[in-house]
């Protein structure tokens, strides 16, 4: 007999996959359930059970899966299973029965409550008139399954707070792993560049201000381009999605240069990351990985006043708070960062480390790890290894 974690969905890429990796990796001999798989590549099917969605078109549309999660959920078979471990932003934390929870092996990491389903106006996907349809009798259904005995971790202060705002229960704070024995291991990540990313690298401007994440419209990028018009410095605009078009219309009429690259890898990511005079991050987050990223190599962040991305900024010590909505805030906060002493910023950042997260969730568990691989780090096999997030396959980059 073992263990059992249940992860959401596997998306291509992201924090959450981050951290099911981690947890993969502190308990390799644990079996793993999702709903559906979308990164095979990373995650095989060896210790992987997809639920009966991934057959179906549901996983196409997660606006209508959405009431069927909590019953599959609910379904999921745990007898065989000595404890429970979910990594929950919906509603994975359903899975296990109640023997599990009234014994004190059934816990719950959590990203954040489902947003379209608690806090619809920061997720368009609860703004559909099904998904308000069936709000109601899903926050009913959910508050009561949180109820039900599950010992509880919230990836930040922010969310654990939310955790006893919507379902009543209070959490441990366990921040997710951040690669930064990776980051850190390269003096200028630029030695690792190749082909067309080096003339990249190359051909980019010094001093810049960088935002970099997935191109969506609340991670408000365009902030990222007003933030360098106040202080005066060029801007760097890394990553893709659908809201390249909107941020090249308000770089063509800014007043500083604006130069895109989109689709980074990691390793040109990092680069970025060490030659960036500053990286703003105005989205409210419930965690947010990439400032402690940029931190961990010496770069100041700015981050937004609200929201979890704070929380590593201040333990830290490396950067500013802004309320992004006021001028002045962002040229008071932009300022004072550029003024930090980048020898002292990111001191303290191994605190977030893949090995540190591992830790600390086993020991939150009161669980050992089983099998002589257990500490392995699937961050720590080198750029470009095939159990490396999607990014890390990227090789080349375009820049504009």
């Amino acid at each position: 007999m073992t263990g059992l974690i249940a992860h959401e969905w596997i998306a291509p890429h992201g924090g959450a996959e981050e951290v099911l990796s981690q947890m993969m990796a502190a308990f390799p001999e644990a079996r793993v359930s999702c709903l559906w798989n979308d990164n095979p590549g990373r995650f095989g099917a060896t210790r992987l059970n997809q639920s009966w969605m991934s057959r179906t078109p549901l996983r196409m549309c997660k606006a209508a899966a959405l009431p069927l999660m909590p019953a599959t959920w609910r379904a999921v078979d745990t007898r065989d299973a000595e404890w429970v471990l979910t990594s929950s932003h919906a509603f994975a934390h359903h899975a296990g029965g109640r023997a599990l929870r009234e014994a004190g092996r059934h816990f719950s990491y959590v990203h954040t409550p489902a947003r379209y389903l608690w806090e619809p106006g920061l997720d368009r996907r609860g703004a559909g008139v099904l998904a308000a349809a069936v709000r109601g009798p899903l926050q009913r259904i959910d508050r009561a399954r949180a109820r039900e005995g599950s010992m509880y971790a919230a990836n930040s202060e922010y969310v654990r707070q939310r955790l006893h705002r919507f379902w009543g229960v209070d959490a441990a704070v366990i921040p997710p792993p951040v690669r930064v024995k990776l980051i850190t291991s390269r003096v200028d990540w630029r030695d690792e560049l190749v082909g067309q990313e080096r003339g990249v690298a190359q051909r980019l401007p010094e001093g810049f201000v960088l935002g970099a994440s997935r191109f969506v419209s609340y991670k408000r990028l365009d902030l990222v381009i007003r933030a360098a018009e106040i202080v005066g410095l060029p801007a760097v605009i890394a990553g893709a999605g659908p809201e390249e078009a909107h941020l090249r219309a308000i770089a063509a009429s800014a007043t500083v240069p604006v130069v895109f690259v989109i689709s980074p890898s990691d390793e040109l990511l990092f680069s970025l990351y060490q030659r960036a005079a500053v990286y703003v991050f105005p989205a409210v987050e419930d965690f947010g990985i990439m400032p402690v990223e940029a931190m961990s190599v010496g770069t100041p962040a700015v981050v937004n006043i609200a929201g979890g991305a704070r929380e590593s900024v201040e333990a830290l010590d490396s950067g500013e708070l802004a309320d992004f909505d006021s001028p002045l805030s962002i040229e008071r906060a932009v300022t004072a960062a550029l003024r930090r002493d980048r020898h002292l910023v990111g001191r303290g950042a191994e605190h977030y480390s893949e090995a540190s997260f591992r830790r600390t969730l086993r020991s939150w568990m009161g669980v050992d790890s089983v099998g002589a691989g257990a500490d392995r780090s699937l961050g720590d096999r080198g750029v470009g290894s095939p159990d490396r997030d999607e990014p890390a396959l990227r090789r080349h980059a375009a820049v504009a």
